[in-house]
């Protein structure tokens, strides 16, 4: 079992930046690939971003590329998700999950944080 905590999720305004982490413990001798997604009120739930365990690979929603970085300090057994520039249509809880595969479809995540709201007003 791997249990995940997100944490630093707030209220911004647009233009803003966020960072928010995942914690994970219990069984983190595995080499699990992670990844973010969110879920606005009243919409499924999306992939935002993942990384492979090594780090080597990252993977990006087009919506947001080029606005958000994901990173992890395995030493820590946290995931980061960088958010910049962050606009009114980012506003969703944002969960953490973590998968043995490297993979965008949340079908395939096995564990999953509580998730934080990260909420942008325009």
């Amino acid at each position: 079992q791997v249990q995940l905590v997100e944490s630093g999720g707030g209220m911004v305004q647009a233009g803003s930046s966020l960072r928010l982490s995942c914690a994970a413990s219990g069984r983190t001798d595995s080499r699990y690939n992670m990844g973010w997604f969110r879920q606005a009120p009243g919409k499924e739930r999306e992939f935002v971003a993942a990384i492979s365990w090594s780090g080597t690979w990252t993977s990006y929603a087009g919506s947001v590329k080029g606005r958000f970085a994901i990173s992890r300090d395995n030493a820590k057994n946290t995931v980061y998700l960088q958010m910049d520039r962050l606009k009114p249509e980012d506003t969703a809880v944002y969960f953490c999950a973590a998968s043995p595969l490297g993979t965008r479809d949340s079908s395939l995540y096995n564990y999953w944080g509580q998730g934080t709201q990260v909420t942008v007003s325009s």
